[in-house]
């Protein structure tokens, strides 16, 4: 794609245009009866290179991907929000970038406070808002705010909890954001609570203390087993299909968001999937969760109503070490493709994600998009979708992508992409150019910052991404004047607490763009848990 500055890129794209009341996609004769259903599968710490049609060297088998992505749209240069869980999938709820919130480093735990405020639109409240039919299926990760026993706040971070009324409603889940319905747990399946939540509250009682979520001991609910997870949410979402399909062919459609819990830790494929990828239990995984998909597909063929569906597939963030990159590699399976890093990291290992599309009758299928996207763009594509106009105080990192997805987009949609690492560490990318300002990761891969920066590695990062997309020379000393452009771009998004055009909003708490260096914690050092 070409580089375009920023008065260029304004123009191209033709910002200020009047709101439309009908959707611009809908042909000649059709309706918002017509609306499509949307279903948004949200795998977590999946590679790009764990995807064959991704990566033609992998070793793993993902037919039901491949199937996805040859009747629809793979896009090639599609972003996460953050390197790490929690703040991408806030991106992906409201559309703005999670820096500007409370959570400037690391993830949520299963017992923190909601993270989406009361009252923020959320890609649900906005369709729900439209006449569909909302539901939530999975990993939700974005706290609640769970009934107390005692005036004892709960921890923000990754702990247990001994003063939770569970037989109470929790408030400000998804059920609070937009959701009619909702089945999954509260974070990711090794963080405490270790139970099903219906709507806003849980299933049962955990009253029992073990370590089912593998690395960590909490609350655990009779009977609640790691490996029944990801079959519990496949099964209910295609039970949830089966039910609303006659309702969506009459004219009512439905979204359905599905934050899998799979690929991510503890990897406990079901004794079906066991050794079916002949690499390791995390291959082994991604073949699971590769039916699950497959699961999907098939309910909507079964009830008739694929072609007026939008499926759209993806990634919190990359591959998380606790697969055994090192072993994965040895044979022959990388899981970040060509890129450099994983889960965690600025370097695109960490962020760029799988990110397919299919819509038969509007997406050509077998097509491919170059387009520069990221995960905070769901909420501007969902209203160009319906024929809605975002307010200033919604979506403000969120670009619509439909004309990429539908194949009519003749310029660059986004003026620049800002990525985030789970240490907080900032990197901006424009067009071929990507400032990282990190000395090293910004997260778990070596060299990490204080390494790098012992080492004599200048505190930023500039990189070619034409033609050096695996980032390995750093030419920010040849490029200062790309180095300060890019540099007051970034400074412009956290200042007008947008990076859409817009009213300009307020961040909920100050940003430091150059971060301290810090190291990671040492549990994330040591995440590379072998998992044969």
């Amino acid at each position: 794609m070409p580089d375009l500055n920023r008065r260029d890129f304004l123009k191209s794209a033709g910002f200020g245009t009047v709101a439309f009341a009908l959707p611009t996609w809908l042909r000649a004769g059709e309706t918002r009866k017509n609306l499509p259903n949307i279903i948004y599968i949200l795998c977590d710490d999946l590679g790009y290179g764990d995807v064959k049609c991704l990566n033609p060297d992998g070793k793993i088998a993902t037919p039901n991907m491949d199937k996805l992505a040859a009747g629809g749209m793979i896009f090639t240069d599609a972003h996460s929000g953050s390197s790490v869980c929690t703040p991408t999938r806030y991106g992906v709820m409201t559309g703005r970038y999670c820096w500007r919130t409370r959570l400037q480093t690391h993830v949520l735990g299963g017992y923190s406070s909601r993270l989406i405020t009361p009252g923020r639109m959320t890609v649900a409240s906005l369709l729900k808002q439209n006449g569909y039919d909302t539901a939530c299926f999975g990993k939700w990760h974005l706290g609640m705010d769970w009934a107390r026993t005692t005036d004892e706040p709960l921890p923000d971070e990754i702990k247990n909890a001994t003063n939770v009324d569970f037989s109470k409603p929790a408030v400000g889940g998804p059920v609070d954001c937009g959701f009619d319905y909702y089945y999954g747990i509260s974070a990711s399946l090794d963080m405490p609570p270790f139970v099903f939540i219906e709507n806003n509250k849980t299933v049962s009682i955990p009253t029992e203390i073990t370590k089912e979520g593998g690395y960590r001991e909490g609350l655990t609910a009779k009977g609640f087993k790691a490996v029944e997870v990801l079959p519990t949410i496949t099964r209910k979402t295609v039970e949830y299909i089966d039910r609303i399909s006659k309702k969506a062919k009459d004219g009512t459609p439905f979204f359905i968001y599905m934050p899998l819990n799979s690929p991510h830790a503890p990897i406990v494929p079901a004794s079906e999937w066991q050794d079916k990828s002949g690499l390791n239990k995390y291959g082994d995984f991604v073949m699971q969760t590769d039916w699950t998909v497959g699961e999907v597909m098939k309910a909507l063929d079964r009830n008739g109503i694929a072609d007026n569906t939008l499926v759209i597939f993806t990634s919190d963030n990359g591959c998380s070490p606790v697969a055994n990159i090192p072993e994965l590699e040895a044979k022959g399976h990388h899981p970040s493709y060509i890129f450099r890093g994983h889960k965690a990291d600025i370097w695109d290992g960490g962020h760029r994600i799988p990110f397919i599309c299919r819509w038969p009758g509007k997406i050509k299928g077998g097509s491919k998009s170059d387009q520069l996207v990221c995960l905070t763009d769901l909420i501007a594509t969902c209203a160009a979708i319906v024929g809605a106009k975002l307010p200033d105080v919604a979506g403000e990192d969120s670009v619509d992508i439909l004309p990429a997805i539908l194949g009519t987009a003749s310029q660059p949609l986004r003026e620049a992409v800002v990525h985030h690492s789970i240490n907080g560490n900032f990197a901006i990318r424009q067009g071929n150019w990507k400032l990282e300002l990190c000395p090293g990761s910004g997260g778990w891969s070596k060299p990490r910052d204080a390494e790098a920066l012992k080492g004599g590695s200048p505190k930023v990062q500039l990189y070619d991404m034409s033609g050096d997309v695996g980032e390995k020379v750093n030419i920010q000393e040849q490029h200062t004047d790309v180095v300060e452009r890019l540099t007051k771009l970034l400074e412009k998004f956290v200042t007008d607490g947008r990076s859409t055009p817009g009213v300009p909003q307020k961040n909920d708490v100050p940003i430091t763009i150059l971060k301290p260096i810090k190291e990671p914690p040492a549990r994330a050092r040591s995440g590379n848990k072998k998992s044969k």
